[in-house]
């Protein structure tokens, strides 16, 4: 069974920190490219960051955020930093397999951000 489990969100003011992390069970970790996407009220989901080709990440998160995976402890996290009211959304890890139609999806964590 395949579980994506976050944890690390929660509640901080403009401007603080929060690290994301993603625990992965029932894959083989090595072998997936690991995202982090959010959804924020009346919004689409959107890409937020990736672990593909090397790290990439959405225009308004770039500077400010950090992809990182340990493929040993099967994580990957999202250093966050200088947070805005705008980043405030539910954050869902996703796993999409390198070769094959295959992903799957956290069950969110809630950032939310007070100006």
């Amino acid at each position: 069974q395949v579980q994506l489990v976050e944890s690390g969100g929660g509640l901080v003011q403009a401007g603080g920190s929060l690290r994301l992390s993603c625990a992965a069970s029932g894959i083989s970790f090595a072998i997936y490219h690991m995202g982090w996407y959010r959804q924020a009220p009346g919004k689409q989901r959107e890409l937020v960051a990736s672990t593909r080709s090397g790290g990439n990440y959405a225009d308004s998160v770039k500077g400010r955020f950090t992809i990182s995976r340990d493929n040993a402890k099967n994580t990957v996290y999202l250093q966050m930093s200088s947070l805005k009211p705008e980043d405030t959304a539910v954050y869902y890890c996703n796993a999409k397999r390198i070769i094959g139609d295959v992903q799957y999806w956290g069950q969110g964590t809630q950032v939310t951000v007070s100006s």
